[in-house]
């Protein structure tokens, strides 16, 4: 089943070209990855997936149903979250009032959306630190609570916006793990990623953004041999490697 479809989108600001004629396909249960240059339209492209913007032109499917017009919370109520690259929890308030914020978006009750929240932080193996105030966590620490905020909404897809940037080899290790993990579970996931080895690990299928327009997409294998992508991204270090 495709969970999502993504079919020839554009994304314009005014006579800036960010995404160009974009399709792809995702399937259940499958983790696929975006990569490309900064500024090669990544996150817009996400943006338009998430509900944030519109496509110019080109339509997104998820779950059977075109998204045109829907907001980014009737999408998150659908079943699909997000992540964001720039981590901004509540940082005057616990972590697991971060994470229940996330929860109220299926249920009213507090006290549901708390056990959910509990659930996603015995999950991720936070519980010990619910009480901590978001502020004072590391870097490792808020890109997790960022995971459990979406996770507490209970997503059939989720899209992971360079939740590895920052972290420390043994972190990104451990990250690949938590990601794993969750498709393990069932959940599919589109992840944009420029830690190389990681992105490669977790992939099934990998897509290329560069200058908006996709240059390739295959296995993790096909894309770190393809001279296109050497030469617009991965360098000829990498290509050597």
């Amino acid at each position: 089943m495709k969970v999502l479809e993504i079919k020839k989108v554009r994304r314009y600001f005014g006579g800036i070209k960010a995404v160009e004629n974009f399709s792809l396909d995702v399937e259940e249960g499958a983790i696929v990855g975006l990569i490309g240059p900064n500024g090669a339209g990544k996150s817009t492209l996400f943006n338009c997936v998430a509900g944030v913007f519109p496509p110019t032109a080109g339509e997104i499917v998820f779950l059977g149903e075109r998204t045109a017009g829907l907001k980014p919370w009737d999408l998150c109520r659908r079943g699909l979250a997000r992540t964001f690259q720039i981590v901004k929890p509540f940082a005057s308030r616990s972590v697991l009032y971060n994470v229940m914020v996330g929860a109220f978006a299926g249920t009213a009750r507090r006290s549901e959306a708390e056990r959910r929240a509990l659930e996603v932080l015995e999950r991720l193996r936070m519980v010990k630190i619910k009480d901590a105030r978001a502020g004072n966590l590391t870097i490792a620490d808020r890109k997790r609570l960022e995971i459990a905020r979406a996770l507490a909404t209970r997503p059939r897809l989720l899209l992971l916006d360079e939740v590895m940037a920052g972290l420390r080899p043994t972190e990104v290790d451990e990250m690949v793990a938590i990601i794993k993990g969750l498709r393990d579970s069932g959940m599919t996931i589109f992840v944009i990623e420029h830690i190389m080895r990681a992105i490669m690990a977790l992939s099934d299928r990998i897509a290329v953004l560069h200058f908006g327009s996709k240059i390739a997409e295959g296995t993790p294998q096909e894309i770190a041999r393809d001279e296109r992508v050497i030469k617009a991204y991965l360098g000829e270090d990498y290509g050597a490697a």
